[in-house]
């Protein structure tokens, strides 16, 4: 067997997640189909994230098993001929073939999402499907208090929602968070070696309470220290969020 590695981007908007079961509407149900066009008899796909319905993303990666007697294409067609057979709002942006070991979901030792936020009282049409209008002022130095409180090793199971399965640990890394903020445009760049269900929009949704004031700097220390509750307030909507990249040994960014 061959297996190649894809790294996928897509806007979220009109799919119900990356794998949406039995309804066909999934990112990956499309992505499978491109790929049995290409190479029939191909694997399944196995990926490192599944995002929800709405989200988006640029660097989720996967990977597939390619049938043995099959004329391998080289790497840089794979691509194109896979995308090919996608609706426009969804493309493989690589292909390469990856040794027999490489895992998309086992391998990854980090995931960075970026979650952008419109502050402003109108919001800006052109971002109606990307970013989340919050109209009341946000102070940006709380926001980056709060993003230093974050950072580290902590349990995050305050920090997510109840899904089929517990997972057998909460207790999660973040390596890097940051406010980048040129407003009314805000990014929250949040990288870890794994997330929970819907951390990452707990987590915004927690801070931009910090931001507006709503929710302190306390309360958030105290959810890490004693994470029996809830955070306060509601998750953040999926459409401001995006997988932004998926890294694996010695691909590490600087930062």
């Amino acid at each position: 067997m061959s297996r190649i590695r894809l790294t996928i981007a897509y806007d979220g908007s009109r799919w119900h997640g990356w794998q949406a079961g039995r309804t066909g509407t999934g990112v990956a149900d499309r992505v499978q189909q491109a790929l049995n066009a290409v190479f029939p008899g191909a694997g399944d796909l196995v990926s490192s994230s599944r995002t929800d319905s709405g989200v988006h993303a640029l660097g989720l990666v996967a990977h597939a098993d390619l049938p043995e007697g099959r004329r391998m294409m080289a790497a840089d067609r794979i691509a194109a001929a896979i995308n090919a057979r996608l609706p426009a709002d969804i493309r493989v942006m690589a292909a390469e073939c990856v040794a027999p070991d490489f895992h998309a979901r086992f391998g990854a030792v980090a995931k960075q999402y970026r979650y952008r936020i419109w502050n402003a009282p109108v919001m800006n049409p052109l971002l109606e499907k990307h970013a989340w209008h919050v109209p009341q002022p946000l102070d940006v130095g709380a926001l980056r208090a709060a993003a230093s409180v974050l950072l580290g090793t902590h349990d995050f199971r305050a920090f997510t929602s109840r899904r089929d399965g517990t997972p057998a640990s909460t207790v999660r890394t973040i390596l890097h968070l940051e406010v980048m903020a040129e407003k009314p445009d805000i990014t929250l760049v949040i990288e870890a070696d794994g997330f929970l269900y819907k951390m990452c929009r707990a987590i915004a949704g927690t801070m931009v309470r910090i931001g507006r004031g709503t929710t302190t700097l306390s309360e958030l220390e105290a959810l890490l220290a004693s994470p029996s509750g809830r955070t306060p307030g509601i998750n953040a909507p999926a459409h401001g969020l995006t997988l932004w990249r998926v890294s694996y040994p010695d691909e590490m960014p600087a930062g």
